[in-house]
């Protein structure tokens, strides 16, 4: 770097060698100047891409990964689930809004601040049902279940961003996957907290005041960890690259935008209908299956089950995505049918499961007991297995989603604005499946429409998988999205970078 100033004395012997080690750790004098900013060793370490996906993961793991443990246990730990639907759209409809524009807010207010605000929506979505256990305020849960849209909305889109726009190209797949697997372990833990304490609850109960505030606790320690987070303007990549953002940002630059987009690039809309369906099988999968089809200690197997295979599916999705020698446009085709064989495989056995199971009027009637894990055989060692085969094509699902937005663009800018409309649109696929469920629209139909709705967003997104991701993405067209240059962002020249899989 021919502008690059020795922090200490004027006279003191500057290195010549700068080593920078991808996983982080970072070798360089004391201290030193990059294009202007002054900048420690401890930072640069602190700034990193893997340390930050670490830092937002594990923000993840306590307040999403809370919150899916809580969900999974059908009707959020109620025996009526009512309550959980009517929140859930709320919860959903807010999020849809939100999450369209929620990319413009990041990009202003930065990525620390929106995750902070976005956690604190989690605490009091649990808290809510700690309330209803005692005074049944179905107004406060669906309210809580309306805020926590807001906070989420902004809270996934600075996930995405990071997710997307911080790692190097070659190493997408693996970074999504790091996130996946911590995330799910948020999940995972959660899950025991309702397996231990209702292990001997073989009837259908509500789950207990401990439960609810095991996961307030843990929710709130995330809204508080996202403060550690770094805004995106201070990250280095080990090559001494910046993540594209814009110089001055304003709120008229980010509304532009976000619509630029769109009209930049109108083949990604072909991608919406994959973002619409990604949640809609919750509704399915934890309500008419876990929730109304197993007793209480039950589903909390299941949904410790569930969220373990949502690890085991982005180990094996994440470093597929990133073979090394095989070039990235084919491994886009190869996720493609991967996707869509699993789809029908494992929703195929699903198929022949459901058929068989009582109605949801049937589940309904006073007195009905769902299966327990000690009836095995055809009656719960089947229905396991598919349960946990669903959880790891989530995995598979949501992993592939990231990874083809990540790499249609390394913007920051652009991941962000992506990342707010895939979460805008999966939320309103989600609202709509859970008041469909509160309709109490039947076990057979909400399966099918899940089911023909995953698909039909297969064959649409096609066309961009096989045709506009390519091998890679030249810094010059990402600049196009930007008023930043390449001198602004682009890698330093004098830097060795030392990759313990490919020196460089």
């Amino acid at each position: 770097m021919a502008d690059e100033k020795h922090a200490s004395s004027p006279t003191a012997e500057v290195p010549e060698l700068r080593t920078y080690d991808t996983t982080g750790v970072i070798e360089r004098p004391p201290g030193w100047m990059y294009k202007g900013i002054k900048i420690g060793k401890k930072e640069i370490w602190y700034a990193s891409p893997i340390v930050q996906l670490l830092v937002v993961a594990m923000v993840c793991f306590l307040c999403p990964g809370m919150f899916n443990a809580l969900g999974g246990l059908g009707g959020g730990g109620q025996v009526d689930a009512s309550a959980q639907n009517d929140a859930n759209t709320a919860l959903y409809s807010t999020f849809a809004v939100v999450g369209f524009f929620s990319g413009t807010i990041a990009n202003m207010l930065g990525i620390r601040a929106t995750m902070t605000f976005g956690g604190l929506g989690y605490c009091i979505y649990a808290a809510s049902f700690l309330s209803y256990n005692h005074n049944q305020n179905h107004g406060f849960v669906v309210f809580a279940g309306a805020f926590l849209g807001v906070c989420a909305g902004l809270l996934w889109t600075a996930q995405g961003t990071i997710m997307m726009s911080y790692p190097p190209e070659e190493k997408k797949g693996r970074y999504i996957s790091y996130f996946w697997i911590i995330f799910n372990f948020g999940a995972v833990i959660g899950s025991l907290v309702p397996l231990g304490q209702n292990i001997n609850a073989t009837e259908n109960k509500n789950v207990t005041d401990g439960t609810y505030i095991g996961f307030i606790v843990l929710m709130l320690l995330g809204a508080v960890l996202a403060l550690a987070l770094c805004n995106a303007g201070r990250i280095r990549r080990a090559d001494g690259s910046k993540v594209i953002l814009m110089k001055n940002p304003s709120w008229k630059t980010e509304f532009i935008g976000l619509f630029e987009t769109i009209t930049s690039s109108p083949w990604v809309i072909l991608l919406f209908p994959m973002f619409f369906a990604s949640n809609i099988f919750y509704t399915y999968q934890q309500n008419d299956m876990n929730g109304a089809q197993f007793n209480t200690r039950t589903r909390a197997l299941n949904n410790l089950l569930y969220w373990l295979a949502q690890i085991l599916g982005a180990i094996i999705f994440g470093y597929a995505l990133d073979m090394p020698k095989v070039r990235r446009s084919l491994r886009a085709k190869g996720s493609f049918i991967a996707l869509f064989s699993l789809l029908f495989i494992i929703w195929g056995g699903g198929y022949a499961w459901q058929k068989q199971q009582p109605t949801r009027e049937e589940t309904e009637v006073k007195g009905f007991v769902g299966y327990d894990w000690t009836d095995g055989g055809k009656l719960y060692i089947g229905p396991m297995f598919l349960y946990i085969f669903y959880g790891f094509f989530d995995a598979a699902w949501q992993t592939c989603i990231y990874w083809y937005m990540g790499a249609l663009s390394n913007s920051g800018r652009k991941a962000a604005n992506l990342a707010g409309f895939y979460k805008g649109i999966q939320s309103a696929g989600a609202a709509v499946f859970w008041r469909l469920d509160g309709l109490k629209t039947s076990f057979d139909t909400m399966f099918a429409a899940s089911w023909g709705l995953l698909a039909g967003a297969l064959v649409i997104a096609a066309p961009v998988i096989f045709m506009r991701i390519k091998d890679t993405v030249s810094l010059e067209e990402d600049l196009k999205f930007s008023d930043e240059t390449v001198e602004d962002v682009a890698p330093a020249k004098d830097v060795t970078v030392v990759d313990k899989e490919n020196t460089v």
